[in-house]
């Protein structure tokens, strides 16, 4: 008994946002009784899109081509100050494609392994720092780039250029205000020993999920049908590496299943529905904000969309409050569990210094969306 006690506080420390969201759910459906209406609340394009980016990001995670691209472009680095902004730019464009969370998993080790490998521990804090700001400002530039994009750009039908011309003038901020803050960091003379670039583990397999991540951008750009993507893309995962299914985050997919069914609910129940309309009304910006920094910027999007048709400050709200604090962004979350991995880590001070710049970067982006 005692066990199972342990291992249900353990899950729910490990996915609080999804026990949430099913409790929130679950609740609601006292007041609203399960019925076939149910399926309508679901969003089964974003699901579909989301599962199938998550298998091809990690076939090619798999063979190893970002560990390939950024040993590549690290050759030559002769400065902190230009390896710092290396570090930083492979988190910023890379989570545009891949996801905000893969690029953190995929390069806050790699910077780990350099940094030490250059006996520069002592900017391991701010540079991990700056890679989770990169991560997580990089993919609001596009509606792939992180989940709460992909949800809200297929929940109101945006348009990919319209999306891209959106987001662009915060992108292009966020990235002088990454450069400014890497240029404040110590600079000195480098000397990391010699990277070999590793081999791809199949030339072959590269080719298939680059095709594959064409397919999942074709269905983005409503070129084919969320049926066929999820054909093309599970047959053949399932014939190159069916190992990769496991692979797939499937608590986050349940999490926007969670989350659609409390809404669906809440939108039928006209005092509840009247009143977060008016609340939420000409306050979509500060409210992402808001609500992102206390459960996150992806379940802040999907609650608020619901009860307002005024994208663009909800959009701009749910990416500028993935900044702030620790969980604003469950991105984040996973820097902050591969520093506190190394022998020696400074938590106290990694937290102080995470809390820091985000506050000011909220600061700054909050101000910009207002003006647009």
């Amino acid at each position: 008994m005692n066990t199972m006690f342990r291992s249900c506080i353990a899950f729910f420390k490990k996915e609080t946002v999804l026990c949430i969201a099913g409790l929130l759910a679950v609740c609601s459906a006292f007041f609203v009784p399960p019925s076939p209406e149910y399926l309508e609340y679901l969003d089964l394009r974003v699901l579909a899109l989301l599962f199938c980016l998550m298998l091809v990001v990690a076939g090619l995670q798999s063979i190893g081509v970002f560990q390939a691209l950024g040993t590549s472009l690290l050759s030559g680095t002769r400065t902190t100050r230009h390896l710092i902004l290396m570090l930083t730019g492979l988190c910023f464009f890379s989570s545009m494609l891949i996801t905000n969370d893969v690029a953190l998993i995929t390069f806050v080790p790699f910077a780990i392994m350099v940094l030490r490998m250059a006996g520069l521990e002592n900017l391991l804090i701010p540079v991990i720092v700056l890679q989770t700001l990169a991560a997580n400002l990089g993919s609001m530039f596009t509606p792939i780039g992180n989940p709460q994009n992909l949800y809200l750009y297929s929940a109101f039908a945006i348009p990919a250029a319209k999306f891209l011309l959106t987001m662009l003038p915060l992108t292009l901020l966020s990235l002088l205000l990454l450069i400014a803050a890497a240029w404040r960091l110590p600079n000195t003379g480098l000397s990391i020993q010699s990277m070999e670039s590793p081999a791809l583990l199949s030339k072959g397999r590269l080719t298939v999920y680059l095709c594959l991540f064409l397919v999942c951008l074709a269905c983005v750009a409503h070129l084919i049908t969320f049926p066929w993507m999820l054909l093309i893309v599970g047959i053949c995962i399932y014939i190159i590496d069916r190992s990769l299914f496991r692979h797939a985050d499937y608590f986050l997919l349940l999490t926007f299943v969670c989350f659609f069914l409390f809404i669906g609910n809440m939108e039928r129940i006209p005092a509840v529905s009247g009143f977060f309309h008016h609340l939420i009304d000409q306050r979509e910006l500060l409210l992402g904000i808001l609500l992102s920094q206390c459960i996150s910027n992806v379940p802040a999007a999907i609650l608020l969309s619901g009860f307002t048709q005024e994208w663009r400050p909800l959009l701009y709200g749910v990416n500028i409050g993935g900044l702030g604090t620790l969980i604003a962004s469950l991105a984040s979350l996973i820097s902050y569990r591969y520093y506190t991995n190394i022998d020696g880590a400074r938590k106290g001070k990694y937290f102080r210094t995470f809390t820091i710049y985000n506050v000011i970067f909220l600061l700054i982006m909050g101000a910009a969306g207002c003006l647009l």
